[in-house]
């Protein structure tokens, strides 16, 4: 018995071949963003989390199990495998950058997005402290279904299209539920009012977002509300309708990427925005779609099963979100497949710093002289201006912001990070932008707390200053290395 495949075909080709550019789009910005998540790994994985790093992998595989976290590096958390991994997934990004996987057919591009799935799914799964961002999880979990994107000669699946959408509106409305039920201020529309000067990282127009008039921030409360719990019900509405909603999304994160550094969060946010847009918004892209879409019926009845395995996935999300408990980010299953989402619940009202000091005199008095350790991103010198350094991230200096809601040490990569600073460890000084020591290490560090607070504009004209900084006392130390 012949089985006639063309219905299948035609209503491909008629259905969803407007997809095909966003396809196209969406894979080459889902590699972007794996390309500089690897990045960072490449630079930051060794000083953070290799053999004597700030929370060494080889101490935490003992006593995890690797059915609680499987990843490739479980077995061998080695500094030249960890390095070896990261350049791999770089070579990989490229390559997915390229379209070169995907012009080889559907097995090709499928090995390529399931290589890049499982090397960062491995950094992810023994990264502990310093991986544990939301963006990380969602990164994993749209990894992962693009790898079921197809080769370009195939027509983009409606399955895996909805699978993008659902991931898109977990995220948004996922966000907006925390909101809601969290910080009063985002019920009486103030929290702009803090958000731009207290966020973990500003960049360099935070401090002009701040300073924007009141009316300015109650609107903008008011359109994030829109836009996370509202809008993302039209994601899948029909077109023009989903496109749309698409571009609305786009416009929300672009504000938040110009006004801080959120690593790529947003990013990868505005990346699962293109499916909702279809070909007739996007046909200006320099690239063309075959004149006839090849039919492989096991590609699309593997999308059936994938489909049916995101709803049973679904259902722990669903019930988070509709709990009054709900978690912010969270993962149900060791393999990040189907997330929940969530950010800025609650809005800090004043931003503490932790200041890192060392000196080299042998005795300590009232005289003695500090010099002060500067990190890359996060606040330090009053006269500098905030950096732009998303959609990088720089793990340490998110993770400084997070001890710095305490006025007492409380993780213990911390202390390692002094000791690191105290043997003038080359792979430590590599996380922060100078050594105020070149020669020898330090005698002494010590770390000071400090309350940060945006200069007046009428004060940053006078002095060039961007942040205002009072001494609030001392949040460890001072201390050598016998203590």
């Amino acid at each position: 018995m012949t089985v006639d495949y063309r219905p299948l075909t035609d209503y491909y080709q008629n259905t969803v071949s407007e997809y095909w550019y966003s396809r196209w789009l969406f894979e080459r910005a889902v590699a972007a963003i794996y390309l500089v998540a690897f990045i960072a790994a490449a630079k930051q994985f060794v000083p953070l989390l290799g053999e004597h790093g700030l929370e060494p992998v080889g101490r935490w595989v003992q006593a995890v199990p690797f059915r609680a976290s499987p990843s490739l590096l479980y077995f061998f958390p080695k500094d030249h495998v960890f390095r070896a991994c990261a350049w791999l997934g770089i070579a990989l990004s490229i390559a997915a950058l390229s379209s070169l996987p995907q012009q080889m057919g559907g097995i090709a591009s499928a090995a390529v997005w399931t290589a890049l799935w499982m090397l960062y799914l491995s950094f992810v799964n023994i990264g502990q402290t310093f991986y544990s961002f939301g963006w990380e999880t969602l990164l994993c979990e749209v990894g992962f279904f693009t790898i079921f994107a197809g080769a370009g000669r195939m027509a983009p699946n409606m399955w895996l299209i909805w699978i993008w959408r659902w991931t898109l509106f977990r995220l948004m409305f996922g966000a907006g539920l925390i909101k809601l039920r969290g910080d009063p201020c985002w019920r009486d529309l103030t929290c702009l009012n803090y958000y731009f000067e207290t966020q973990p990282m500003p960049n360099p127009l935070s401090w002009y977002f701040h300073w924007m008039p009141h009316a300015i921030h109650t609107s903008g409360v008011v359109f994030n509300h829109i836009a996370e719990v509202i809008v993302p019900f039209a994601y899948f509405a029909p077109q023009p309708f989903a496109s749309i909603a698409g571009i609305i999304t786009i416009v929300f994160q672009g504000v938040l990427i110009v006004s801080g550094n959120l690593s790529w969060l947003n990013w990868l946010t505005v990346v699962l925005c293109i499916p909702l847009i279809s070909d007739k918004w996007l046909a200006w892209l320099p690239v063309h779609p075959p004149a006839d879409f090849a039919a492989v019926p096991a590609y699309h009845i593997t999308m059936y099963v994938v489909a049916a395995g995101v709803a049973l996935l679904s259902i722990a999300p669903v019930l988070n979100m509709l709990s009054p408990r709900q978690m912010m980010n969270a993962s149900f299953e060791p393999l990040h497949l189907v997330n929940t989402y969530g950010a800025f619940g609650s809005i800090t009202r004043e931003r503490y710093e932790i200041v890192l000091e060392g000196t080299d005199e042998a005795n300590l008095t009232d005289m003695t002289k500090w010099r002060e350790y500067e990190f890359k991103g996060k606040p330090g010198d009053p006269a500098r201006r905030p950096p732009q350094v998303a959609p990088y991230h720089m793990r340490l200096d998110w993770l400084m912001w997070f001890e710095a809601m305490a006025p007492a040490p409380h993780s213990g990569w911390f202390f390692n990070l002094l000791g690191g600073l105290l043997q003038g460890d080359r792979n430590t000084l590599s996380l922060l932008r100078a050594n105020p020591f070149p020669d020898a290490p330090p005698r002494y560090i010590r770390a000071q707390y400090y309350l940060y607070k945006f200069t007046t504009p009428d004060e940053h004209h006078k002095s060039g200053l961007w942040w205002n900084r009072q001494l609030v006392g001392t949040f460890y130390g001072p201390a050598s290395l016998r203590h």
